[in-house]
């Protein structure tokens, strides 16, 4: 707890609690040195290099010097290395999800296990045994939920100690070497579909369960009970009684008491029997996360506030059997080898070290995290992201063949280029071109240690302009929801008197005329009062002074008016029979688009669901099997016109329609592939952008950047590698034609 250490760009470095300097450990541009962990007696380091071209494990003292260099077999990305308690063996995972288990002194590797899903939440992180003899592990199912794992060492063999019928996770030993700690949810259903629209909205609560791993143990929560105490007379005379033989045992007692606390733990395993033992702990259930444990009795667990960024760390101890928030407003913490020590970050990159079993005051032991600084080299540096990039689509591509790429050929081709790069967007420039060479749709990247340019906020009020009179007119005043903050339109509302087809006089007292700029006018005038002179006519006689607030972005005003425009045309071409829904991607917003707009629609005799420009983000099964849905029945009304219920009732009844074009991609292509497969009606419009493979689980470049390398690619019911680079055509192709819009 002395002193807490810390990756950053690509660097080591070790932060003092209070006195010392911060020691950056590493100082290489040409590296990145990445997952660096303390040994349990805070003599050592380990973390992950890539000096020399791959990764391979270090392991040095505390200021760097004598560093180990140990090779891992399988040249890849490798996380979370994990010390044994007695420091003699490191375990840690990689990019295939395989769980490794290193004899530092040998030098020798042995695989525990592999998860065998690539997917985006890696769950299979080690956990050691006081005793070092067992690694406890999350690996995920055939049926995709989360078991808990127990590998023993002396028999070079793992055990399933959690059933599959609950998603099970982040198991933590107790320092006592009698309980496991870990989560588990019975409601964790449709999240097994991450990839699926589905899964929004499905909360996961989990509870926390402890295991008692001797037959022999008894449950740390048996009832307890208060009961009356002797009176002090009869305490006095038992005592007298007793006290000779008392005296005579004392000390060997005393001496007892100390050889059992110098005792090593010894954990004992019975197997049988084990499920039989597993018990719920009395804290209700919830959205709880990263479960760990400290000093004996004692495990910490953040639980998230509904809808906020932040979390809350809570206390438990077996002892008390009570729970006690300690942190309020983190994002993550960790503990020491120990339990004693508690390093956890509030905000952004503010870090604090306190006692674990302690009062935690805010604000107190705040490390001097802004004294990590380093010399960078660009060019050194930018050749180590090369390397990598080019290593991530090697490690990371959903096929090994890599669409056919020569990946050889493809490093001795553009690594030449990188010498040549003098600013960070020619590096992303090198990048893009490697990507490409994939052949792939999602081949992105971007980000990066760019200069920090101040930009010039421009308002905006949300309107169209036209010139006339050698004027400014308002020609459109988009109107958005002035109920919705996030639709907010600057001239309309009570008590804003702006009018389509006003002139904009002037802006703040400055004269405008159409031989200007308008928006020169608006600099700086974002979520600003801004006054404007305004007129139906070209002349100030009778103009009004209107005050307004423009905003920094109209562009969802806009889209509103886009969508609003589309909705009323179909209503008028259907004589208010069809409906209009606009899905601008698969993700949150589509699914928020489609639920507003879709059901308040269900009166009406069909559909025209417009999935142009969508951008795609996950599976929209949940709009297709609504879509899809068959009408089975009713349920009378006596009440009104007599409507019936439909049963089922949330949905449209009759014919539907898709309209698709080429910016359509991704999800946006899956989506329409699904509406045909359904066969729910006809897709319109123009073939979509052909990009179906799915991009997660890649690492960050040490500068913050990123590429991408798909992680999963879509085939179809026949076994064939489908709609990646082909897109889905259309039944009835319709060009948009400029002069027609």
């Amino acid at each position: 707890g002395k002193r807490a250490v810390f990756e950053a760009r690509g660097d080591i470095f070790t932060v003092p609690a209070k006195k010392g300097d911060v020691r950056n450990l590493t100082n290489s541009s040409a590296s990145a040195e990445r997952e660096p962990v303390w040994s349990p007696d805070g003599t050592q380091i380990c973390w992950f290099s890539d000096s020399g071209g791959e990764y391979h494990l270090v392991i040095a003292d505390q200021y760097g010097r004598h560093q180990k260099n140990i090779q891992l077999k399988d040249p890849t990305f490798f996380y979370s290395p994990v010390w044994s308690p007695d420091g003699k063996s490191i375990s840690y995972t990689d990019a295939n999800r395989d769980l490794w288990l290193l004899d530092v002194a040998a030098g020798r590797v042995r695989l525990i296990d592999n998860e065998g899903y690539a997917h985006p939440e890696r769950t299979i992180f080690p956990a050691w045994s006081p005793d070092s003899k067992w690694i406890a592990y999350t690996k995920r199912l055939r049926n995709q939920y989360n078991a808990i794992f127990l590998y023993s060492l002396d028999k070079g063999k793992s055990f399933q100690l959690t059933d599959g019928l609950s998603d099970s996770k982040s198991p933590c030993w107790d320092k006592g070497g009698k309980y496991i700690y870990f989560l588990a949810s019975t409601d964790y259903g449709l999240n097994v579909g991450w990839l699926d629209l589905s899964s929004l909205e499905r909360p996961v609560n989990r509870a926390i369960y402890l295991a008692v791993l001797a037959a022999k143990e008894p449950s740390p929560l048996l009832p307890e009970s208060d009961d009356e105490v002797k009176s002090d007379d009869q305490d006095k005379k038992e005592g007298e009684k007793e006290k000779k033989k008392d005296d005579a045992k004392e000390k060997d007692e005393g001496e007892q008491d100390k050889d059992d606390k110098d005792k090593e733990v010894v954990v004992t395993i019975d197997l049988d029997g084990l499920d039989q033992r597993i018990l719920a702990l009395n804290i209700p259930a919830d959205d709880y996360s990263a479960l760990s444990a400290g000093s004996e009795g004692t495990i910490f667990y953040m639980r998230a506030p509904l809808k906020s960024e932040t979390q809350k760390l809570f206390r438990y101890t077996l002892k008390e059997r009570e729970t006690k928030e300690i942190v309020k407003n983190l994002q993550d913490y960790t503990l020491s080898a120990d339990g004693k020590k508690l390093l956890y970050t509030v905000g952004r990159n503010q870090w604090f070290i306190a006692d674990a079993d302690g009062e935690i005051k805010e604000g107190e032991g705040k490390l001097g995290t802004d004294d990590m600084q380093m010399v960078v080299d660009p060019q050194r540096e930018w050749q180590q992201i090369f390397r990598e990039a080019w290593r991530f689509q090697r490690d990371y591509f959903y096929v090994k063949n890599v669409h056919g790429l020569d990946l050889d050929w493809a490093f001795r081709t553009y690594a030449p280029w990188v010498q040549h790069a003098r600013h960070r967007a020619d590096l992303t420039y090198i990048l893009d071109i490697l990507g490409g060479e994939t052949s792939i749709g999602h081949s992105f990247t971007g980000g990066g240690d760019w200069p920090d340019v101040e930009t010039v906020p421009v308002g905006l009020l949300g309107v169209d302009f036209a010139v006339k009179d050698n004027l400014y007119q308002l020609a459109r005043i988009y109107r958005g929801e002035n109920w919705n903050p996030a639709l907010r339109s600057p001239c309309s509302g009570p008590g804003i008197d702006v009018r389509e087809g006003d002139y904009l006089l002037s802006v703040n007292g400055v004269s405008l005329n159409a031989a200007m700029n308008p928006f020169s006018l608006f600099d700086r005038t974002a979520d600003k009062q801004t006054v404007l002179l305004v007129n139906d006519k070209p002349d100030t006689a009778g103009a009004r002074r209107v005050t307004v607030v423009p905003l920094s972005d109209d562009s969802e005003l806009r889209t509103r008016a886009w969508i609003e425009d589309n909705r009323r045309l179909v209503d008028k071409l259907s004589d208010g029979k069809l409906a209009y829904v606009w899905l601008p991607n698969t993700s949150v917003s589509g699914y928020q688009n489609f639920n507003r707009y879709y059901f308040a629609q269900k009166d009406k005799k069909g559909a025209v669901i417009d999935e142009r420009f969508n951008s795609g983000g996950l599976i929209a099964d949940y709009v297709i099997d609504l879509l899809s849905r068959e009408l089975l029945g009713y349920f009378n009304n006596p009440l009104g016109e007599r409507d019936p219920f439909t049963a089922p009732n949330a949905a449209i009844w009759g014919p539907k329609v898709m309209i698709i074009n080429e910016s359509a991609g991704s999800g946006g292509d899956m989506m329409p592939y699904m509406f045909r497969l359904k066969k729910i009606g006809p897709l319109v419009g123009t073939k979509t952008w052909g990009g179906l493979v799915g991009i997660w689980d890649v690492p960050a470049l040490v500068d913050g950047g990123y590429i991408t390398a798909p992680r999963g690619g879509f085939y179809n019911l026949q076994g064939e590698w489908d709609v990646e680079n082909i897109g889905v055509m259309p039944d009835v192709t319709v060009e948009q034609e400029p002069r027609l819009v």
